[in-house]
Formats: C-alpha cells, sequence, structure tokens
C-alpha cells in the first residue's frame, strides 16, 4: 500500500506565499503521476496542477503564473509552490499519486489546510 503524505499549508496573508510537499512512500517513485487537487467548502474537489513522470506539467487556469509543481525523484517528494494567493484559494489541498503503469485513482493524502486571508 503507498502511503501519501501531505505537508507545508497554514494561513497566510492575501499576497503571500506557501510551499506544500508530498512525499509517497513508494520504491519507484519516478513513475508517477502526481498531483494537487483542492477542495474548499461547498465546493467539488478540482485539480490545482499535476506532474507526469516525464515532468510535463499542466495546470488549472485560475493558478497558472501562480503556482509551480515541482518534483524530487531522490526525495519522493513533489511540490506545489503557490505565489500570489488570495482568498479564493483557500481549501483543503489534496496529493494524488497514480503509477504511469496502471492509471486509475490511484492514491490520495489526507490533505493540508490552506487558509488565505483578505
Amino acid at each position: 500500500q503507498v502511503q501519501v503524505v501531505e505537508s507545508g499549508g497554514g494561513l497566510v496573508q492575501a499576497g503571500g506565499s506557501l510551499r506544500l510537499a508530498c512525499t509517497a512512500s513508494v520504491r519507484a517513485f519516478g513513475i508517477l503521476h502526481m498531483a494537487w487537487y483542492r477542495q474548499a467548502p461547498g465546493k467539488e474537489r478540482e485539480l490545482v496542477a499535476r506532474i507526469f513522470y516525464n515532468e510535463r506539467r499542466n495546470y488549472a487556469d485560475s493558478v497558472k503564473g501562480r503556482f509551480t509543481i515541482s518534483r524530487d525523484n531522490a526525495k519522493k517528494t513533489v511540490y506545489l509552490q503557490m505565489n500570489s494567493l488570495t482568498p479564493d484559494d483557500t481549501a483543503m489541498y489534496y496529493c494524488n499519486a497514480v503509477p504511469a503503469y496502471t492509471g486509475g485513482d490511484g492514491y490520495w493524502g489526507q490533505g493540508t489546510q490552506v487558509t488565505v486571508s483578505s
């Protein structure tokens, strides 16, 4: 069973920055597609950013130019650098790990809360 653990959430003022981190307890981290999702109260979970095993990235339109996803395969960690935060970014942020060779829903972490005050 793959364990996915997020960290780095917290309370920040609008315009500030946070960096989230997610580790996955798996031997072959390099063949995982990694993604960050978020869910705000009363809203559906949405994709924020994804980085494929080959380093290709995609982002939600709402975070393009402000958020950057990256990965360090040696540390089995994916990061989400979040800049110019707004109250609309307030949500629980979840990390998702999907093996490239199987696809499917993959594995989810418990989430880390990000709160942006105005």
